[in-house]
């Protein structure tokens, strides 16, 4: 799942505003940023072309504006990708996800493509957000705007009662979302029945295709989000757990990017999104470090399953989650023209799995997109789609890389200046890890991640004074 894609609950950790030393940890942030070279402002020429480009498009004659889609989103989000509409039919149901027509407004080969291709995706930190597209078409045309009607890629899914997929089409029309929605209203309006029947289904929906995962023996990470906002001139690190609408929308999503892998491997072209399954090693020492943390993990059990029970507000649980990043290691991109590639899963969808559902910021949507439109038309996939194919695993894999550095970067500086003004202080603490002299710890209060000094055990619940926090360096370093 994207970085920053999903949106979570706002819950703010308790004693995280930061108030001093402002000025050092705003040039820290500033800093990360140069290093990273990342600026919001385009090239005059991409804006040039991206404006001309929005002035001449002409929609798709396909009208499928009676379709009642909503939009789902994070609170304040103008860069709308995905709409949503569902409906019952016989004892099952009819999906429809439009996806925004990025590609409508990027010239193959022209400024804006190159700009998006050389970015990869929008990056998100703490003092602002560093856009894949100009904001003409990222914020405005492209968007899935409530009230405005857009061009759109619109999957249509049959499924049966248990939400298992019997067909699926794909095809470019005009849409308009009737509503914007966040998250929590979303949610509340399911809770206490007030939604309409398509969100309401969006429940019964979601819960069946976690079902149909748990038997396909797909796994995900429910952990907590750490993130960086800024607020009535005070940095905030606030901690995001997932609201139950989440995960049914990501199903959605899920259930897409499913349906465009096996699109491009039934035609012998495209890109996937692929991770190898943890080996018996990895998975061995992963089950000895939750045993030692207190939540062991039974013999008989999936791991997939033994995530979903780990409850993140517990500290334990919260300390096994962050551990198990070890089984989802080595994600990448397998393109392919002709020879199907030998390595097609992503291990933790438990199937092959490709990106298709954030093309406003995500560089390889796009392409995606429209190979998949191609072959489920019965037409050649387009010619600069086929030549950039070889380039996207590498352009991408660059752009995770920043992204995740950007992210771990800014989350450290936060952390260091959460604790600059508490050196000397005991902390209670977890140890998630150790090694010769020293090893890494989890605090419940603030929930930070450190590295500590003397000879630990894993799982241990110990005393540990703070000896340092550098906000310069994102270092911060405890003490038996």
């Amino acid at each position: 799942m994207t970085q920053r894609e999903q949106a979570r609950q706002r819950i703010i950790v308790p004693s995280v505003r930061i108030t001093e030393p402002m000025q050092l940890l705003a040039h820290t942030l500033a800093t990360i940023r140069a290093d990273l070279e990342l600026t919001e402002d385009f090239p005059p020429e991409v804006e040039a072309e991206a404006a001309a480009t929005v002035e001449s498009a002409v929609l798709p004659p396909d009208d499928l504006t009676a379709i009642g889609f909503v939009t789902i989103d994070p609170e304040g989000s103008t860069d709308l990708d995905q709409a949503v509409h569902i409906a019952r039919s016989g004892d099952g149901f009819v999906v429809s996800y439009a996806i925004a027509d990025v590609p409508l407004f990027v010239p193959p080969g022209g400024a804006v493509d190159a700009e998006a291709r050389r970015r990869g995706q929008t990056m998100y930190a703490p003092d602002g957000r560093i856009p894949l597209h100009p904001t003409v078409i990222s914020e405005g045309a492209a968007s899935l705007l409530a009230g405005e009607t857009r061009s759109a890629y619109v999957w249509t899914f049959e499924l049966d009662a248990a939400t298992n997929v019997t067909a699926t089409t794909l095809r470019r029309a005009q849409v308009r979302s009737r509503q914007q929605l966040t998250y929590a209203e979303a949610q509340a309006s399911i809770d206490d029945g007030s939604a309409d029947e398509s969100l309401q289904l969006l429940k019964e929906v979601g819960l069946g295709r976690i079902e149909v995962e748990r038997e396909r023996g797909g796994a995900s990470l429910n952990r907590p989000d750490e993130e960086v906002e800024f607020e009535g001139g005070h940095y905030l690190l606030v901690r995001r757990d997932p609201l139950p609408v989440e995960e049914w929308n990501a199903q959605i999503s899920l259930m897409t990017g499913m349906a465009a892998a096996a699109i491009m491997l039934d035609g012998g072209v495209g890109i996937l999104r692929t991770m190898p399954a943890p080996d018996d090693e990895t998975l061995e020492n992963f089950r000895r470090q939750v045993a030692a943390l207190g939540c062991p993990w039974p013999t008989d059990q999936a791991y997939g399953e033994y995530l979903r029970e780990l409850d993140p507000a517990e500290p334990r649980a919260l300390a096994a989650i962050h551990a198990a990043t070890s089984l989802f290691r080595g994600a990448g991109y397998t393109a392919f023209d002709g020879e199907l590639p030998e390595e097609r899963l992503q291990a933790a969808v438990a199937a092959p799995y490709a990106h298709t559902t954030a093309p406003l910021r995500r560089l390889l949507d796009r392409f995606v997109l429209v190979t998949c439109e191609a072959l489920t038309a019965g037409q050649p996939v387009p010619e600069w789609v086929r030549e950039a194919l070889p380039t996207l695993p590498k352009e991408m894999g660059r752009s995770d890389g920043v992204a995740s550095r950007l992210d771990r970067a800014s989350v450290d500086a936060i952390e260091a200046a959460l604790l600059s003004d508490r050196i000397g202080e005991q902390f209670d603490v977890i140890v998630t890890g150790a090694k010769n002299g020293g090893g890494s710890i989890q605090l419940t209060d603030p929930v930070v991640t450190a590295s500590i000094e003397g000879e630990v055990t894993a799982g241990d619940s110990v005393r540990a004074t703070l000896v340092s926090a550098d906000i310069a360096s994102g270092t911060v370093v405890f003490r038996l």
